[in-house]
């Protein structure tokens, strides 16, 4: 897996380290919306081999999203000022993810190649040399990482390396302060009788080990285990060739017993399966509220999807914040709004021809 080197030192204390782990959060939670605009997008009835695909990975996000939340827990974050209920948590779509990387931006729109490739950037990996973890940023006043110490002109390529940074600060602020790192209350953690069931293991996080396995967990599900490799350390397929999949039409096999006997990267051998590209609402990208006549039915009906996905985002957090036990209604509450996004969906805008209305997750998007 991919590392970085302690050179960087670009955590070096816990508060450093906390910033990252909100960070992470609004990592994970920045693949949500997009993966659900695409996932809603889809007719009803059509093309479920690709549903069943973006649905389970939307899944896997909110156990990442989880996982670092039991890190952040674990070494004395708190939830006290907002954390996902935080004015720019949501971001503005078409956003750069907050890795830094600039070569691509994520936004919100429907079921498409091109927005399957876009996931697929999402998800990659790279394979660098220890002392070479960061690749050229974007100007400071786009950064997101200003974390004091750290280079602006650098960035992550992948989300991989991002957390490689978190784990190499996590070792160093061990060395430094021990078991005293992980100063939190254990009855925060979200543990396995807490979580939804689906998406893979939740890890609770009460030392340095079971810290580095839960975000290890967040980085092979995305990228695979290792270089040349479509599988994750549960011998499950990794995130980016699950969405490869429905580009090709065709799946993966994994051999479970001896999992380097499974497919190659990008050579599919298994059953194949038709996509229609066509059977998709043709919804308009990154949907604002003033995209939509002022007291109109799909006005009102955008801002409630919105007060309900904001609410979801409160629930979630107050969750992560010392009761557990909400959890599970809360996620569930994000497959609820797959009604209103389908309502949403199947209007079109008025004096928009051919330009259907689409979810808005966030109320102040320029």
């Amino acid at each position: 897996m991919t590392t970085v080197s302690d050179s960087l030192k670009l955590i070096t204390t816990v508060d450093q380290l906390k910033y990252y782990l909100i960070q992470a959060m609004k990592i994970e939670h920045a693949t949500i919306p997009p993966y659900m605009t695409a996932l809603y997008s889809i007719k009803p009835g059509t093309n479920l081999e690709a549903f069943h695909i973006i649905r389970a990975v939307a899944v896997e996000e909110m156990l990442h999203l989880t996982l670092v939340a039991n890190v952040y827990n674990a070494v004395g974050g708190t939830f006290d000022s907002g954390v996902l209920t935080a004015h720019d948590f949501i971001p503005k779509y078409p956003s750069y993810l907050p890795t830094g990387s600039t070569d691509f931006k994520v936004g919100l729109s429907k079921f498409s190649p091109e927005t399957l490739e876009t996931f697929r950037q999402i998800e990659r990996s790279q394979h660098v040399e220890e002392d070479s973890p960061l690749v050229e940023s974007r100007t400071l006043e786009e950064y997101l990482l200003e974390v004091i110490g750290c280079d602006p002109t650098k960035a992550f390529y992948s989300i991989g390396l991002f957390y490689a940074e978190i784990i190499r600060g996590l070792n160093a602020l061990y060395k430094e302060k021990g078991s005293d790192l992980f100063c939190g209350d254990p009855k925060r953690q979200i543990t396995p009788e807490y979580y939804y069931n689906g998406g893979g293991d939740i890890i609770p996080v009460t030392d340095l080990r079971s810290a580095i396995r839960a975000l290890k967990v967040i980085q092979d599900q995305g990228e695979g285990s290792r270089s040349g490799t479509i599988y994750d350390a549960e011998r499950e397929l990794a995130h980016d060739y699950r969405f490869q999949q429905i580009l090709k039409g065709q799946y993966y096999v994994i051999d479970k017993d001896d999992p380097t006997k499974s497919d190659e990267p990008d050579n599919p051998t298994g059953a194949r399966f038709t996509v229609d590209w066509n059977a998709v609402y043709p919804i308009k990208d990154n949907a604002k509220l003033s995209d939509y006549p002022q007291g109109s039915e799909v006005q009102a009906a955008a801002s409630e999807f919105q007060s309900a996905y904001s609410k979801f985002l409160a629930d979630i957090q107050y969750a992560f914040d010392g009761h557990p036990e909400h959890l599970i209604p809360a996620v569930g509450g994000m497959f609820r709004l797959k009604e209103q996004a389908n309502n949403l969906m199947r209007n079109p805008i008025p004096d928009s021809p051919g330009v259907h209305a689409a979810p808005v997750f966030r109320l102040d998007q320029p």
